[in-house]
């Protein structure tokens, strides 16, 4: 049977789980590791989306230098990758006077990796644009920004530059894209676990007359399970925190009654 066989509906009586395909690279530890071996599962992970730097000649096409700007404002690491890889591809080297905007801690050691970090000249927050607002607004006039991003934006950072009249420029270093997943046709799976509306955008797109039938769909997150109820996909599992805070625990929760 074609991946692009699901599950038809919870009502019906709940069929043994056997195999489980995750959507994302898999990482060191698996959170499924203890239920792979409770109920003797096959765990396949296949990421089902990637992301694909521009070329030289691409970004050329954006036409932005870097070292046109003084301080350069970093959401992920990612973004950091990609503006080092293109900065050297372009022989760019940047001002030791450049100021760093990072969005958490982390951002901000991931930046040691191509610069000799220095504090006065790197600023990170907790978690979103807000924490860096009081350091922000105190260079505001003083620097030209530079926010790298990939196809799918910064809204809530670039909301705040432009309500709070920043000279800044956007430019797309990096893209989101679906995977190809062309080896999967054939491969029957019976449980596909999601966590993000890309991947729900990523199986249609490689399985344009993708139907559920019996494979039963393991969803994170309301916009990812807005996403398949606008295919009309039966969500079988979901995390319902706080009584079900995560995957696993809804994962374990099924297949009690469905391995029992």
């Amino acid at each position: 049977m074609s991946m692009a066989a699901a599950s038809e509906n919870t009502k019906k009586a709940l069929k043994p789980v056997r195999t489980i395909l995750v959507s994302q690279p898999q990482p060191e530890r698996s959170p499924f590791a203890r239920l792979e071996k409770k109920y003797d599962l096959q765990i396949d992970w296949r990421p089902f989306i990637e992301v694909k730097g521009l070329t030289e000649k691409e970004f050329r096409k954006e036409r932005v230098r870097p070292d046109e700007f003084s301080a350069i404002i970093f959401t992920s690491k990612l973004a950091i990758e990609h503006f080092f890889r293109l900065c050297k591809a372009m022989r760019i080297e940047m001002s030791q006077e450049t100021k760093y905007y990072c969005m958490t801690e982390a951002i901000a050691n991931y930046l040691q990796k191509f610069i000799v970090y220095r504090k006065r000249k790197v600023f990170f927050g907790q978690r979103t644009i807000q924490d860096l607002a009081p350091t922000l607004k105190k260079h505001r006039s003083k620097e030209k920004f530079l926010l790298p991003t990939g196809n799918l934006g910064s809204e809530f950072v670039s909301a705040y530059l432009d309500e709070n009249k920043f000279d800044w420029t956007p430019t797309l270093m990096y893209r989101t894209v679906s995977a190809d997943l062309s080896d999967l046709e054939d491969v029957f799976y019976d449980v596909l676990i999601f966590y993000s509306p890309l991947g729900i955008d990523s199986l249609y797109e490689n399985f344009p007359t993708f139907e559920q039938k019996e494979t039963r769909l393991a969803v994170a997150g309301r916009k990812t399970t807005k996403a398949c109820e606008d295919h009309g996909l039966v969500v079988n599992i979901a995390p319902e925190p706080p009584k079900v805070p995560s995957m696993e625990m809804a994962l374990d929760n099924y297949l009690k009654e469905s391995n029992a």
